[in-house]
C-alpha cells in the first residue's frame, strides 16, 4: 500500500494486517488527527460469547482506544431478531428478547477484558441498537429511510448475491437487515458523533450503505473500514476448532483449552498472528514467525501465552502453560486438563470407554471414538486404547484417569 497514514491508528492497521480497505483514507487520516474519532463495530448477541472469530475486530476496537479515540461497542438486540444473512446459507434461528438479554451480559464479559469502559473522551461504550429499533414505527421508517435504498442496488452486494446465486432462499425479514444496520450507524452518529464504522470484508455492502445513508438524511461525512476474512493457512475458518467454536468466555471453552488452540497454530500462520491478536512489536512478530523447525514452537507458546493473558489474564496464560509442560513434555496428568466428574449414579456398575471418550468432548460420537481407538489415535494414561469394548468402573478411577486423542488433546475423567 503506498498511502503512508499520519494518525496512529491507521499506521497500526496497516502495519499489523488489520485492513483490507477503507472508503477513504486520507480524509478518515485527518479526521483521526484533528481529534477523537468514535468508532464502531456492531455484534449480534446470538450466543453467550463471542468466539475467536470475532476478535479481530475486538483487536480493532482496543487499538482504537489505545491510539486516543473511542470505542462504541453496538450489540445488536434489535438485529438479534432479525439475523444477518451475510453469506449464510440459511436464516438464523430466532430468539427471545429474554436470550439475547443473558447473551449481551455474557458478550460484556468478553470486552471489559480488551476496552475500558466508562464516561471519559476515549472511553468505550457498549450500546444497544434496541434502543431506537425497537420504538420503530414502520410506516414513518418507510417513508423517512426506507426510500433512500435502491432494491437493485442492495441485490449486487455479494453478501446477498452469494445466496440468490445459490439459489437459497432470503427472507423479506433477512433482506431488511441491511437496512437496519444502515440506520443504526446514521442514528450513532446523531447520538454519538460516531464517524466510523469497522467490520469483515463481508460488511462492506451494509458499511457503505450507512455511510451513503448519513450522507443523504443529515448530509454527515462518515467512513468504514474493513479487515480481512480470515482463514488459517490450511483454509479453515477462523474461530473453529476440531471439537468446536473457540469461544472467549472462561465459561465455555476453558483457558486451557484456550491457550491450547493458540499453541497448535500452524507453523504458516504464527507470525500474522501475533501482529494481529497480540501487542508484541511488529519487529518480535517478524522475527518469531520467521523462526523454523523446533524453534518455531517457543513462538507458538509465546502466541498463546499473549492472546490467553489479554483473555483470560496472565495466571490463566502461566497456569495453562505450566499444564502444558506436565502434560507433554513429563506425560503427568497436570492440574488444569478439560475435567469430567462423574457421580457413583451416573457410573452405575461401569461406564463404556467409548461414552467416556464422547463425554469429555475428545470425538463427537461413539461412532467417532470406535474409530479413534481402531486407528490407534486414543490413549489411556497415555497408553495406547485399543479395546472399544472396555468398561470403567469405580476401581479404574481411584485416581483420575487421563484421555488422549492424538499427541495434543487430553482430558480427565474423575469420580465425584
Amino acid at each position: 500500500m503506498t498511502f503512508q497514514p499520519k494518525s496512529d491508528f491507521l499506521r497500526v492497521m496497516i502495519e499489523r494486517g488489520f485492513l483490507a480497505d477503507c472508503t477513504d483514507y486520507q480524509a478518515l487520516d485527518d479526521a483521526l488527527m484533528a481529534g477523537v474519532v468514535p468508532g464502531y463495530i456492531g455484534f449480534d448477541a446470538t450466543a453467550k460469547s463471542l468466539h475467536v472469530g470475532s476478535l479481530i475486530q475486538i483487536m480493532m476496537l482496543r487499538w482504537l482506544q489505545k491510539t486516543g479515540h473511542k470505542p462504541l461497542v453496538l450489540m445488536g438486540g434489535g438485529t438479534t431478531k432479525v439475523g444477518d444473512p451475510s453469506f449464510r446459507a440459511d436464516e438464523r434461528p430466532l430468539l427471545t428478547p429474554d436470550q439475547i438479554d443473558d447473551n449481551i451480559a455474557g458478550i460484556r464479559q468478553v470486552f471489559s477484558k480488551y476496552v475500558s469502559f466508562g464516561d471519559g473522551a476515549s472511553d468505550a461504550l457498549m450500546l444497544n441498537n434496541a434502543e431506537w429499533l425497537d420504538g420503530l414505527n414502520y410506516l414513518e421508517f418507510l417513508r423517512d429511510i426506507g426510500r433512500h435504498f435502491s432494491v437493485n442496488r442492495m441485490l449486487s452486494f455479494e453478501s446477498v448475491k452469494s445466496r440468490l446465486d445459490r439459489e437459497q432462499s432470503l427472507s423479506f425479514l433477512e433482506f431488511n437487515y441491511m437496512i437496519l444496520q444502515a440506520y443504526d450507524f446514521l442514528e450513532l452518529n446523531k447520538r454519538y458523533g460516531c464517524l466510523l464504522q469497522m467490520g469483515g470484508s463481508d460488511q462492506w455492502g451494509n458499511i457503505v450503505n450507512g455511510i451513503d445513508l448519513t450522507r443523504r438524511v443529515i448530509d454527515n461525512t462518515v467512513f468504514g473500514l474493513t479487515s480481512p476474512l480470515l482463514t488459517t493457512s490450511d483454509g479453515k475458518k477462523m474461530g473453529k476448532s476440531a471439537d468446536g467454536a473457540v469461544w472467549l468466555n472462561a465459561e465455555m471453552r476453558s483457558p486451557y483449552e484456550f491457550w491450547q488452540f493458540w499453541r497448535n497454530t500452524t507453523d504458516a500462520d504464527v507470525g500474522r498472528f501475533l501482529k494481529l491478536y497480540t501487542e508484541l512489536p511488529i519487529e518480535d512478530c517478524d522475527r518469531l514467525g520467521a523462526l523454523e523447525g523446533s524453534e518455531i514452537n517457543q513462538a507458538k507458546i509465546i502466541l498463546a501465552n499473549e492472546v490467553t493473558t489479554l483473555c483470560h489474564g496472565a495466571e490463566a496464560a502461566a497456569t495453562a502453560e505450566a499444564t502444558a509442560r506436565e502434560v507433554f513434555e513429563k506425560g503427568g496428568v497436570g492440574d488444569d486438563l478439560p475435567t469430567v466428574a462423574l457421580t457413583a449414579d451416573e457410573l452405575g456398575d461401569g461406564i463404556s470407554i467409548v461414552q467416556l471418550i464422547v463425554r469429555t468432548g475428545l470425538a463427537k460420537s461413539g461412532k467417532e471414538a470406535k474409530r479413534l481407538i481402531a486407528e490407534n489415535g486414543a490413549r489411556l494414561n497415555d497408553e495406547p486404547l485399543t479395546d472399544a469394548g472396555l468398561m470403567i468402573d469405580a476401581a479404574a478411577l481411584v485416581e483420575p484417569l487421563k484421555l488422549s486423542a492424538g499427541k495434543k488433546r487430553h482430558a480427565l475423567v474423575t469420580l465425584s
